[in-house]
């Protein structure tokens, strides 16, 4: 009988460390979603609407690079069902939570031959992690 009685308390104490987990993996599609938790060993998926065939790309302008590190480059894709040359698609970028601590992931929409110019968009992010 002292078996079970040890034995509840620790199923509920391992249950409640489970539950608490975070998730893997987030992803991250609007700025109204900042700022962003994570914890370290975290990944973040970043995707973000692109339409290269403009001439405008999303250029990282900070990749908070004190807290996060890349994992890849900006992969870009296009719905195959668009069927519409020129139509936008989709940039996205993949990162890992290294370090805890603060910082912020910047990305400007803008032609890259034109850097005076102001950018058509900013996406601009808090990341915190612990």
């Amino acid at each position: 009988m002292p078996t079970v009685r040890l034995l509840v308390p620790l199923s509920l104490t391992l249950l409640a460390a489970c539950a608490s987990t975070p998730p893997q993996n987030v992803d991250l599609h609007k700025q109204s979603q900042c700022p962003m938790p994570l914890h370290v060993g975290q990944k973040l998926t970043l995707t973000l609407p692109s339409n290269p065939t403009t001439g405008f790309r999303w250029l990282v302008q900070n990749p908070a690079g004190s807290i996060l590190r890349s994992l890849s480059p900006e992969v870009y894709t296009n719905p195959e069902d668009a069927g519409l040359v020129g139509s936008g698609g989709q940039s996205v970028w993949r990162f890992q939570a290294q370090n805890a601590g603060e910082g912020h992931l910047l990305l400007v929409y803008q032609q890259p031959w034109a850097p005076e110019v102001r950018p058509a968009e900013t996406f601009d992010c808090a990341i915190s992690v612990k």
